[in-house]
């Protein structure tokens, strides 16, 4: 009996629980672990209290029934052995039911079904999920792969079909103040076989950051460097073309990261800044078309010397979809090691201007930068080939969503472009040394960006390039890429 009466009790919370006219149907659906547990207990307060009520009833009535007489019975009859049956069988799947939406509650709050692809804090769309979970563990990534067919005279240049990058975030929000992100990047479909040696895999970034204020808050770690729009946001559906912009391949090199830490916020609303101190470039790798071989990325990464970065980005609120900013980098990266019997501080700048427009289906965008190399005739003589005292690019993209001019009220998006870059890596040599015009180029690009849904992007280009010496071949790209 005193079993049949918890059960009946425990039974009627349940009812209750999941009735439609239960005001915890009513309530909102819980965001948080912490808001579940307010609620779980709540309701376990409530049933707690409605046993204790049945007990107090049924007290008298089991009293009464053992005074009264047996022909003219004062209360109900007992449930029936077939009745308790069948009640213990509704409770049973009512609370299996009950079990079911916590644990979806449980996956909802580690893993969101339905996300937002918005780029916060400097990073894409893909790496800023870790930012928008309640917490926990958040998972996203990108990739792509394209074919390349090389145009006209290829010289040794074959055609290719390339898995380029898979790419897997991995973020971990412990608490609203502090969250950890990374990035690791496996290139090339493989890492190779025995001595063969075709991609790598890296950790692109990996990031602590700690939220004190909007106008200033703490991110240490390994640092994408705040230059240009490609280096930190690099996922396939933010650019056009299958290939990353020259200039921001070879000027500004890319992916670029170092270990450091620094400061980022928005003390303004639509005024984003970030600063950082980060480990320095090594001038023992930089080579004649480009310093992006300096990069160390936080390998045993030669730390004799330091570096500083930072951005400033605005966006006004007259100008919707406006976006103008400036950055640059500055440096020594001799990091201690010795260039025919002398140890300079290879001081390295790097500055950079660009600005992003986009007003319903257009899209224009435009980038310069500019970079200067302290002792550079040191260098070349050290490492055997021309490097540049200063180097310069700058391209300008336009690109316009014709999708909604065919079919309208539609989420697909279909946007021809065009991107004309132009670039030396060797604007200016070093007394004594020559520039043999291999890296001072020009490229006019056009092509299609589609996108079935926000998250997948199929490409195509064409890319024709022309340098001061030599015949660089022209080429088609056809791919595709995506993010989660």
């Amino acid at each position: 009996m005193k079993m049949s009466k918890s059960l009946m009790g425990l039974g009627l919370g349940v009812v209750l629980l999941l009735s439609e006219r239960s005001p915890w149907a009513a309530a909102p659906r819980p965001v948080t672990m912490d808001e579940m547990w307010t609620i779980i207990q709540q309701q376990q307060k409530e049933i707690e209290a409605l046993k204790a009520k049945i007990e107090k009833d049924e007290t008298p009535r089991e009293a009464q029934r053992k005074d009264a007489e047996p022909a003219r019975p004062e209360s109900p009859a007992p449930p029936q052995p077939g009745q308790a049956k069948s009640a213990v069988g509704q409770l049973e799947h009512k609370t299996d039911i009950l079990a079911t939406e916590v644990e979806k509650l449980k996956t909802a709050l580690v893993i969101p079904e339905a996300k937002q692809y918005k780029s916060m804090y400097g990073l894409g769309p893909a790496a800023s999920a870790v930012y928008r979970v309640n917490r926990g563990l958040s998972i996203g990534g990108y990739g792509e792969a394209f074919y390349t067919n090389v145009v006209g005279d290829k010289g040794s240049s074959k055609d290719r079909f390339d898995l380029g990058r898979v790419v897997m975030y991995f973020g971990y929000k412990f608490s609203d103040r502090i969250v950890l992100n990374n990035e690791i990047e496996y290139e090339h479909a493989t890492t190779g076989e025995g001595a063969e040696e075709k991609g790598e895999v890296s950790v692109e970034f990996s990031t602590l950051d700690f939220f004190l204020h909007p106008g200033a808050n703490i991110r240490t770690g390994l640092l994408l460097m705040p230059m240009g729009f490609i280096n930190e946001i690099h996922e396939p559906t933010f650019f056009h073309g299958n290939r990353r912009p020259d200039v921001e391949r070879f000027i500004i090199p890319s992916t670029w990261r170092e270990l450091g830490a620094g400061l980022f916020g928005e003390p303004l609303p639509g005024l984003q800044y970030r600063v950082y101190a980060v480990n320095g470039l090594r001038a023992r790798e930089f080579e004649s078309g480009s310093i992006r071989e300096g990069r160390q990325g936080g390998s045993n990464a030669f730390a004799e010397d330091f570096a500083f970065t930072g951005r400033v980005d605005y966006s006004p609120a007259f100008a919707r979809g406006l976006l103008i900013g400036a950055s640059a980098y500055l440096g020594d990266s001799g990091q201690g090691e010795s260039f025919r019997g002398r140890r300079p501080d290879v001081f390295t700048q790097l500055y950079e201007l660009h600005a992003q427009w986009r007003y319903r289906g257009l899209e224009l965008r435009a980038l310069g930068a500019y970079g200067h190399i302290d002792d550079a005739a040191l260098l070349s003589a050290a490492n055997k080939e021309t490097i540049g005292k200063s180097n310069y690019g700058w391209y300008a993209e336009a690109a316009y969503d014709i999708m909604p001019l065919i079919w309208q009220d539609t989420a697909h998006y279909l946007a021809p472009f065009f991107r004309y870059e132009r670039y030396d890596t060797i604007a200016e040599s070093p007394d004594g040394f020559l520039d043999d015009g291999t890296f001072d180029r020009e490229v006019y690009q056009g092509g299609l960006s589609y996108k079935p849904i926000p998250n997948i992007v199929i490409k195509a280009d064409y890319r024709n390039i022309t340098a001061k010496s030599g015949k660089p071949a022209d080429e088609v790209n056809l791919g595709l890429g995506f993010i989660f």
